[in-house]
């Protein structure tokens, strides 16, 4: 392929995606990369099936009519940690290792010996991305073998190439400082030299436009963002020898980082116009000579697009810009690959939803109405306005029953006794040991479970043979636990596919995906519900489970729900009302489950809520009304009960510096909460804002394979302690235990419980 003599010279694409998902339709990276730490897959093989993912990625784009396609959006595990990569930024922990996917997948997982970078959600998706660590000592030097081997494989395959690459700005402001050193936006300086060898590097590679994603525009993450990319771009766009730039913000409105990339030599920018604003595009008269690449068709959730309200809204801005190409508005890794499986869908529901291979179709048949006028897609048009008639009049979108409900709830509804009241009630019920140990829910999903769920889908077994399996798991669990002398046991949740799923399964107004796979981090998928109607609960969910494994011990057993606002954020959510009042109708729902299991005898129920932090709006200036209401909502949930039932809850991998008021504001009676990976930072937060409920930071990270010893262990309760007094603090692990083998597990139980019981006796 030529190289571009100027970027100026070249072609101006009219239809694109921003990137697509990686993990294959039937997540065969998934099973390959598992395969490789396993050894059962050769490093050769692992490439082989990750060059076919992409080759038919990038065939399936073409074949939907897009003439510019994403590349290195690709990773096997993920794409800041891709960067990282790139910019020679890993941390040192892992230089020694030699093989470069032992020492990728050691920065990602950890392994026996070094402990993984920390990981967080990517802005508010429920996608997870590895956090980079930016030391006084970190010297970034530029490797770029994956994204040039990618544009190699593409231009090979006859496929015109946009590599995509994560901007330094993202990068730098998502990235850590460690140690002493300086907040890493400081090191922007550092990066830019690389970033313009970078762009030598893809003219040699014959690369006519280049991606640069840069979502921290879009939010309020550092300050001075909008003047800091007009500088970075100027420079970037002043190199002589370059191709075009493209510069991607999503997720939200780029306000005036939009006008400061417009003012820079760039010759395009891609905009949100789902979360974002067509006035932001008017707003900045420079892009009257610049492509705009309008984000139309929604990349996050799964409804099927109005074209013809789309259509209004790119001939707005065919006056206003240089060039129009049509886009989804992210790239499409948070959505699934293909409706095609899900066979259960009745028509109507069927007719409201887009998954990835649809919002391609309706990307190019977009591009080519604003070319050559709605009557030449006019099949799509007239498609797309019959299934929005449909979800108009379906019954199942409104159910008077919960709205009447909801709109008597009061503030006495969302209120709980006095704190210190309801913990005297509770030891007194409990009478448990100080520094209680206990686990956060799950327990390993066994090769049993698996083949038992296996064997009920394909109806070899019944219901009541599939229910006798799992209460002999169940039965396992309880004694495990008892053995390894756990102080508040857990069922294990042998029963649940997912923590949400199995609740919407349960829960009238949603639908549960057959195939609908997405990923969350690495090689974990999960199956996002979809959530179309009013909420509302026909039975029970989880007392008959719960009460079977306290009839197995006289210890405690936690009941475990799923919050209200960690089943909206992991749900495809409906886009026809506030997602608040969806929130509030879930936790009507979940509020009668707690009244259930209280009235069952269960003592302690865990409200789990690892997503409070996810859906935080990425602008200051909207944060504190989604704060409002999710906390009113976890409320709602949890204050059905009496002050003598403890109620817990859950949080992890998040950035939990912004909503720690929050957090104190649910008012749980214990609260569990990510702190391995951030070094028991959060309990300090806790403090700050004069939390004085129980806590329970995790002492070890369930996300690595590493087994912590009983002293490091030790360790961790020692640097808690220092924050939280005894009487306060509870034991457990960072997360659920779902994805761990059952040896590991046995093996950092019985070293947590050692460590738990050595600095007991040392306090006493």
């Amino acid at each position: 392929m030529s190289s571009p003599t100027s970027p100026a010279a070249v072609r101006r694409f009219t239809t694109t995606v921003l990137g697509t998902a990686r993990i294959g339709p039937h997540r065969e990276l998934k099973r390959a990369i598992e395969g490789y730490w396993a050894g059962r897959v050769s490093a050769a093989d692992l490439d082989s099936t990750a060059a076919d993912l992409r080759r038919r990625s990038w065939e399936e784009l073409v074949t939907a009519g897009i003439d510019s396609i994403p590349v290195n959006t690709f990773s096997f595990y993920d794409q800041m940690l891709d960067t990282a990569v790139m910019l020679d930024a890993l941390p040192p922990r892992v230089s020694g290792i030699s093989d470069p996917f032992d020492r990728y997948f050691a920065a990602a997982r950890g392994n026996a010996d070094v402990t993984p970078l920390e990981m967080t959600k990517w802005f508010d998706t429920n996608y997870h991305y590895l956090v980079p660590e930016i030391s006084a000592d970190t010297t970034f030097t530029l490797r770029p073998d994956k994204v040039l081997s990618e544009i190699a494989q593409a231009h090979g395959a006859g496929v015109t190439a946009r590599p995509v690459v994560i901007g330094p700005i993202t990068f730098l402001a998502l990235a850590k400082a460690v140690g002493d050193a300086p907040v890493p936006i400081t090191r922007i300086d550092d990066l830019i030299p690389l970033y313009t060898d970078l762009l030598d590097r893809l003219v040699d590679a014959g690369v006519e436009w280049v991606q640069f994603d840069e979502p921290a525009l879009v939010t309020d993450v550092a300050d001075g963002l909008p003047e800091l990319a007009h500088s970075v771009y100027s420079r970037l766009s002043g190199v002589s020898r370059r191709p075009a730039i493209l510069v991607a913000t999503y997720f939200g409105d780029a306000g005036p980082a939009l006008g400061a990339l417009a003012r820079t030599g760039i010759e395009g920018v891609a905009v949100d116009l789902i979360e974002g604003r067509v006035e932001s595009v008017a707003a900045a008269p420079e892009l009257s000579s610049k492509l705009v690449v309008a984000g139309v068709v929604d990349g996050r959730n799964v409804w099927r697009t109005d074209l013809d309200r789309a259509l209004g809204t790119l001939g707005t801005l065919l006056g206003s810009v240089g060039d129009l190409a049509v886009s989804t508005s992210c790239s499409t890794l948070h959505v699934p690959y293909s409706l095609a499986p899900e066979t259960a869908l009745d028509d109507n529901l069927r007719g409201w939803l887009a998954f990835a291979s649809d919002k391609f179709v309706e990307v190019a048949a977009l591009s080519r109405a604003v070319r050559h006028g709605r009557e030449s897609e006019a099949d799509a048009f007239e498609a797309s306005r019959a299934a929005l008639a449909t979800r108009e009049t379906d019954p199942r979108l409104r159910d008077n029953a919960v709205r009447t409900r909801l709109a008597a709830i009061t503030d006495a509804d969302v209120t709980r006794g006095d704190a210190s009241a309801r913990s005297s009630a509770q030891a007194v019920r409990l009478g448990l040991p100080p520094l209680p140990t206990t686990t956060i829910g799950s327990y390993p999903q066994t090769t049993t479970i698996r083949k038992a769920r296996a064997a009920l889908r394909s109806k070899a077994i019944d219901r009541a043979e599939y229910e006798r399996r799992m209460r002999d798991e169940i039965s396992t669990v309880i004694a495990l636990q008892e053995k390894i002398g756990l102080d508040v046991l857990v069922h294990g949740e042998p029963e649940r596919n997912d923590m949400v799923q199995y609740f919407a399964e349960q829960l009238d107004g949603f639908f549960a995906t057959a195939h609908g796979w997405v990923q969350s981090y690495g090689t974990r998928c999960v199956r996002p519900p979809i959530l179309f109607g009013d909420v509302s609960r026909p039975a029970a969910m989880t007392v008959d489970w719960i009460t079977y494994a306290q009839s197995l011990t006289a210890k405690p057993v936690k009941g475990m729900l799923t919050g209200p606002v960690t089943i909206l954020a992991w749900s495809f959510v409906r886009n026809d009302q506030p997602v608040s009042e969806s929130a509030f109708q879930i936790a009507l729902a979940i509020r009668d489950e707690t009244v259930d299991l209280e009235k069952a005898g269960v003592g302690i129920i865990q409200v789990d809520e690892p997503a409070l932090r996810e859906l935080l709006p990425l602008r200051d200036a909207a944060k504190p009304a989604y704060l409002e209401w999710a906390v009113r909502a976890f409320r709602l949930a949890t204050s059905g009960v009496s002050d003598s039932t403890q109620v817990h809850t859950h949080l992890c991998y998040s950035e939990f510096g912004e909503v720690i008021g929050a957090i104190a504001a649910l008012d749980a009676d214990v609260t569990s909460i990510e702190a391995a990976r951030s070094h028991m930072e959060v309990l300090d937060d806790l403090n700050a804002v004069g939390f004085a409920n129980g806590v329970g930071p995790g002492v070890y990270d369930i996300h690595s394979p590493r087994v912590p010893d009983a002293a490091e262990v030790e360790k961790s309760l020692s640097a808690a302690l220092d924050a939280v007094d005894m009487q306060r603090l509870w034991v457990n692990p960072d997360c659920g235990l779902k994805t761990r083998g059952t040896d590991e597990v046995i093996e950092s139980l019985t070293n947590m419980v050692a460590a738990a019981k050595a600095v007991r006796a040392s306090i006493a």
